[in-house]
Parts: C-alpha cells; structure tokens; sequence
C-alpha cells in the first residue's frame, strides 16, 4: 500500500459519509449531523435555527477545510438554557398612553371604566421579553467545536468507505489486465487462423494449381492491418496502470479517474470494433462491462 512521507498509508475519500457531534457549554447545547452522496462539485445544504443565520459564511469556510466534493446536508440545532432567565420589560410611558386614552373613551360614550390591571396588561408592547445580549465570538466558538467534531467524524467514514473503494477497484484493474493480456495474445494467432484457412479456400478452388503466394500476402496484410488493435491495448494498459497508481497515491482524484475511464471505454470500444474473432469479441465485452463498474465505483471517489 502507498505511503506518504512519514510512513503513513495515503487516503482516498468516498463521497459517501456520515459524521455528528454534540457540544454543551455555558448553559447551551449545539448538534450537529453531516451526510453526503456523490456530486460532481461541493453542494452544500445547511438547515439550522434563524438566529444561527449570520455565522452561515464562516460555516461553509470551515467545511471547505475538510470537504473539496460531495451534495453534503449539513443540520444543526441549537438549544439555549439561559432563555429561561430572560428578562421582561415593562413600559410605563406605553400603558400611561392606553389608559388616558381608554379615560378619554369612558368619558365622551359614558362607559364604565372597567379597566383592570390584568386588561391593561395585555395591550402590546406593555410587557415585552427583552432578549438577553449573547457574545458572537462565544457562541462560534462553541458552534465551531461542533461542526468540527462532526467533520472529522464525517471524514472517518470517507476513509473507511474510500478504502473499501480502494480494495475492489484494484481488484478489477488487475482482472481487466488479464482481458488485456488475453486479447494480446489471441490476436497474432487469428491472423494465423485467417491465413490457414484463405490458403485452404484458396486451394480448394483452384485445385492443383500454383497458389499465388503474393496476393495470399497482400490479402493476409489488408487483414491484420484491419484487426490490429495493438495501439489499443498500448494505451489500455497504459490507462489501467496509471488508475492503480492513482488510487495508490491518495488524495482527491475523483475527476482524474472519471476522465481516464472515459478513455479507457473509447480504447475498448475501438477493440470491439475491429474484432471479427468470438473469443476477442467476449472478451472486449467484458472488459467493457468491468470499465462500467470501475467507473460507476470511481463516480463516488472525492
């Protein structure tokens, strides 16, 4: 297995995660949860409680810290103890105002002034909860606490998953090396097969006569010329090779490994294409097959 340069074995991350963190301090509780699926860049969905709303900025910044792709949902939520030590205010100068007024109603339709306490008490803004000042800089501290722990738990299991990912893509990069190794060497004996076989239709028509050995030539050639996939599976190998190191060296290599599996496809396509032989024919569908699921793997590769 690769590693970096302390010794360390290097990582590659699934798009695929869950992480989730719980912070209590100073009288408030903050949770946080993450999970993601695979996208082609970082989406970033956060649902969280509306006074948390201005620290939206500095929370996709920390995030970018540990996610660069994935639709990721973050959720928080937020429980604060000390509102219940919230203050009420009462304004005196409002009720002054509603009860001169309700005095100035008694007196021009004659009614009875039946205005009590409880009455006036209940006018608004007469009694108001007051909100208690909170200390931003405190509060993100303590948020921050908590989207981290639930980032790096998130990442825990990106690397799980990323090497699981990692075992099994090797697994099919080998297995496609020995498709690759196969139709290298079925090709140059179905040129054999193919001249065999024109000398003995060619003998069976014209019998006794002299076989014109130039024109079996050039027929043989304008054959192998148009069956050769040699380039072909120059530039597979080549493909599969530098997969298996990529996913050797680590690191974000998501988009890397999508482009070469695209290349990878086009290679076997063109194999597909020239070959008029069955056994060279099965075995480019199944190379192609097993490109699909490597890519299919790759597309939730971070």
């Amino acid at each position: 297995m690769a590693q970096d340069l302390h010794g360390e074995k290097t990582m590659i991350k699934s798009m695929t995660g869950f992480g989730r963190c719980e912070v209590a301090e100073n009288n408030r509780k903050f949770t946080v949860e993450i999970k993601s699926v695979n996208h082609r860049y970082l989406d970033v969905n956060i649902k969280m409680p509306k006074k948390l709303n201005f620290f939206e900025s500095a929370i996709r910044a920390e995030l970018k810290n540990y996610i660069s792709r994935g639709k990721v949902d973050l959720f928080i939520s937020y429980e604060d103890y000390t509102e219940n030590h919230a203050n009420i205010r009462y304004n005196r100068e409002l009720a002054a105002e509603y009860r001169k007024y309700l005095r100035q109603m008694q007196e021009e339709f004659g009614l009875e002034d039946d205005i009590r306490v409880s009455t006036l008490s209940r006018y608004p803004e007469v009694f108001t909860m007051e909100e208690q000042n909170v200390d931003e800089g405190e509060l993100w501290k303590e948020l921050r606490k908590a989207i981290q722990g639930a980032a790096e738990s998130f990442v825990q299991t990106r690397v799980a998953e990323g090497e699981r990912l990692r075992e099994d893509l090797l697994q099919k990069l080998d297995g496609m090396l020995g498709l690759v190794d196969f139709i290298a060497e079925r090709s140059p004996r179905i040129v054999q097969e193919y001249r065999q076989k024109l000398e003995e239709r060619v003998k069976d028509l014209l019998g006794d006569a002299q076989v014109d050995e130039n024109r079996l030539l050039t027929e043989v050639t304008i054959f192998a010329d148009k069956v050769c996939v040699d380039e072909e599976l120059v530039r597979l190998r080549s493909h599969i090779e530098t997969t298996k190191a990529t996913l050797q060296e680590g690191g974000s290599m998501g988009r890397k490994l999508d482009f070469i599996a695209q290349e990878m496809n086009r290679e076997a396509n063109t194999t597909l294409s020239k070959s008029n032989d069955l056994e060279v024919s099965n075995c480019a569908i199944e190379l192609k097959t097993e490109i699909e699921k490597v890519r299919e793997q790759i597309q939730n590769i971070e």
